[in-house]
């Protein structure tokens, strides 16, 4: 579920396989990572055991010469080639930035200069990562953050790669899930100070939108843009990391197994609904934000109500909360339903049906209690979630104008409710 590899002074290594292309096919696993500043690796800690276990062949470091030196660099070791590819020419101090800049225009704009100011750089970073797919090897690009540069280099691969723009978006704002922890990074280095812009480590899904945008714009494609501003056969570069870096999808998957949550994992659910939250807001869907449920929400939902997880063999595929009571969205009621909330699944690695076979169990849970009612409620404008619950077997019973929200203003929810056999 999460594509973040943990260790102990990196905040942002991901692995960039198990996306799916627009033909059906999905990134090889294991081979093509990205990742915030690996100078902050010590042969002496447990991370450089961790990181020569991924089987690195060759390292490209996407900062500054002068970065490298100030903040350091990998190790060298026998097992890797090193190599610095400054792509940014014209650097910029994003901490010192004011309130008042649009992290979304702002850093597209940032981008498009790096794509035109960093050609002989991005060129020699590409033929690196085909050489290295044609070996089997596998690489990791890097900058300080994991975001800006290294986020620019993995949509070029990506999309070159025939993986969807919402995808390469979604993996984009995925930097999202390590921002607390690379601003509290930021405060250790700086007396404990907040950087002046607010934007400083976000990842919002409109900076690789737009920047994608800006590139189709004045190249036509990224396919052109590797054409012509690059000058390499984006054709033939397309076919090979293709021919090397894909995979058929899985043709089975294993069953999904089911079990109650318990405290230990409000982590865990925190993380699969920002994650979900970063799928939807990465395809215009308006309705999860990351951040809104913490740990003590999901705690609260298992003290009064159930919270369940389903795993795909060991890895985890999904959750739900089942309430026995919901007054805000459907008034004082008697005890002859349950009602289900939050049903999220794991983006790209839930087996397909996964949301159903959720709904299943739920309603399965309902029924044993002896409840004749599952009930549910879904954002008036989202009408394809709607069509989905409907085709689950739910019928809208009414709408609620302004639901109650912690959070935030009231929103309208459309009332689903089932008859359980």
């Amino acid at each position: 579920m999460d594509r973040h590899i943990r260790f102990d002074a990196l905040r942002n290594v991901r692995d960039l396989g198990g996306y799916a292309t627009e033909d059906g096919l999905r990134v090889r696993p294991r081979l093509l990572y990205r990742a915030d500043g690996l100078g902050k690796l010590d042969r002496a800690a447990p991370d450089w055991d961790r990181f020569l276990a991924l089987g690195i062949g060759t390292v490209i470091d996407l900062r500054h010469g002068w970065e490298a030196e100030r903040q350091g660099r990998i190790p060298e070791h026998p097992s890797f080639t090193y190599h610095n590819l400054s792509i940014e020419h014209r650097p910029y101090d994003q901490p010192a930035l004011g309130p008042e800049v649009d992290p979304g225009p702002y850093l597209a704009e940032r981008y498009l200069e790096v794509a035109e100011d960093g050609t002989k750089e991005i060129r020699a970073a590409l033929e690196l990562i085909r050489d290295a797919a044609v070996s089997g090897t596998p690489l990791v690009f890097h900058c300080a953050s994991g975001k800006d540069r290294t986020g620019e280099l993995a949509a070029l691969v990506l999309t070159l790669l025939g993986v969807p723009e919402p995808t390469v978006v979604e993996d984009f704002t995925l930097t999202e899930l390590a921002t607390p922890m690379l601003l509290a990074d930021w405060r250790a280095r700086n007396g404990g100070r907040t950087p002046r812009w607010p934007g400083y480590g976000r990842a919002p899904a409109a900076v690789m939108r737009l920047f994608l945008a800006a590139l189709r714009q004045k190249y036509g494609s990224v396919e052109a843009y590797v054409t012509d501003a690059l000058e390499l056969d984006a054709s033939a570069l397309a076919a090979t990391l293709r021919a090397h870096l894909l995979e058929p999808a899985p043709a089975t998957r294993p069953p999904l197994s089911f079990r109650r949550a318990v405290p230990a994992d409000a982590p865990l659910l925190v993380r699969l609904r920002d994650s979900a939250a970063l799928w939807q807001l990465a395809r215009g869907i308006d309705q999860w934000k990351p951040g809104e449920k913490d740990e003590a929400h999901f705690r609260t939902r298992m003290r009064e109500g159930e919270v369940w997880l389903a795993y795909a063999g060991e890895h985890l595929a999904g959750a739900w909360e089942l309430w026995w009571d919901d007054p805000d969205a459907w008034g004082p009621r008697p005890a002859d339903a349950g009602y289900i909330h939050r049903l999220m699944t794991a983006p790209h690695t839930a087996p397909p049906g996964t949301g159903r076979r959720l709904l299943a169990e739920a309603e399965s849970r309902i029924t044993a209690t002896g409840r004749p009612y599952a009930r549910l409620d879904c954002l008036t404008t989202n009408p394809r979630l709607r069509a989905y619950y409907e085709t689950a077997g739910y019928t809208a019973t009414g709408e609620h104008p302004a639901k109650p929200n912690p959070t935030g203003t009231p929103y309208a929810v459309t009332l689903l409710e089932k008859r359980l056999a």
